[in-house]
């Protein structure tokens, strides 16, 4: 009798430019088991669950309106400040959630990683797609807020077309994220103290970024400083199309866009040769 048996072979990638999305697309179900995961894990044994996806941001909208707006009386360019500030807030929590989620990819799943295959850029690109539920859950409250003052009138909100851009923003901010976060997981499994540097940098990497200050608000001649942040344009293009302020420039848009496929480019090639070793160095 002929028997015939089916194999499965398992070798490593032979370009660190591989991404065998094939695979990750035939892991598709895992994927959405760690989405699922990830926001279930989070505000497991929370008193108020899921609604900190609200809370958490409502609350950093109203400290900021206090603190930078009453106390420090920054510029919000005549927009009032819960609209200004949560208008900022929701693409960078899902930028820095993005980051400092994918960040610990090896050393977090090490355990998994060490027994069991699967293409490792299921875990950093499940928690981009996780966060991206929670960043409509926000948007949704941004929504509302939106609409109350634009039907109060109280201030002239002129919203124009540069606002459809906003799919194409959170994938920037998805893009920089995923790229970030696999070059720092990638080092991570050698150098732990990075995992403390990020902690620290992204809080100071906020205040870099107009999240809580308009860019107009800066010197002229200074602002190019603050473009060299990727995340810059995106922030400004955001509240330049839903608010009618900020500044917006297409090269700057263009260079954030850039910056991102480099960015992933160098990450895929350093994730890709970690791979293949890093269970001798966690």
């Amino acid at each position: 009798m002929e028997q015939n048996e089916e194999y499965t072979v398992i070798k490593p990638m032979s370009s660190l430019l591989q991404l065998n999305l094939k695979d990750v697309w035939r892991y598709r179900d895992l994927m959405m088991m760690y989405v699922k995961r990830n926001i279930v894990t989070v505000y497991k044994q929370t008193i108020l669950g899921p609604l900190w996806l609200i809370v958490q941001p409502v609350l950093t909208t109203i400290m900021f309106m206090f603190v930078f707006g009453n106390l420090a009386g920054l510029s919000t360019d005549g927009i009032p400040g819960a609209l200004f500030y949560f208008s900022g807030i929701i693409l960078w929590n899902y930028f820095s959630q993005c980051l400092t989620g994918t960040s610990g990819v090896f050393i977090n799943n090490q355990g998994v990683f060490g027994k069991v295959y699967f293409p490792r850029l299921v875990v950093p690109m499940a928690t981009t797609i996780s966060n991206l539920i929670q960043f409509c859950i926000q948007f949704c409250v941004f929504l509302v807020i939106y609409v109350y003052y634009y039907v109060t009138m109280e201030v002239p909100i002129t919203p124009n077309v540069y606002a459809f851009l906003l799919p194409v923003l959170v994938l920037l901010c998805a893009g920089l994220s995923l790229g970030f976060g696999i070059v720092f997981s990638s080092l991570t499994t050698k150098y732990r103290d990075l995992v403390f540097l990020l902690q620290f940098g992204v809080q100071l990497w906020m205040y870099a970024t107009p999240v809580i200050y308009p860019l107009n608000s800066i010197p002229v001649d200074k602002q190019w400083i603050f473009q060299l942040n990727p995340m810059t344009s995106i922030i400004e293009t955001f509240k330049y199309g839903a608010l009618g302020v900020g500044v917006f420039s297409w090269g700057a848009l263009l260079y954030s866009a850039i910056f991102m496929f480099f960015l992933l480019f160098v990450g895929i090639i350093i994730f890709n040769r970690i791979e293949k070793s890093f269970m001798d160095t966690v």
